[in-house]
């Protein structure tokens, strides 16, 4: 499992990372989310890196 947090804002992104941020439940700083650790959310993290913060949770 991945907790996923939001430490940018979104303002001057582009509409695809916010869609992504969005499709990952994340709208404003400081949101954050748990996340199965698959390829699909990698995928996603991969393109907002620069907006979010990773953590590995043991849940």
């Amino acid at each position: 499992m991945l907790k996923i947090t939001l430490v940018h804002s979104l303002i001057a992104t582009t509409p695809n990372h916010v869609a992504i941020a969005k499709s990952l439940g994340l709208e404003k700083i400081g949101d954050s989310t748990i996340q199965q650790d698959n390829a699909a959310v990698a995928g996603k993290i991969r393109r907002i890196a620069h907006l979010v913060k990773v953590e590995k949770t043991g849940a």
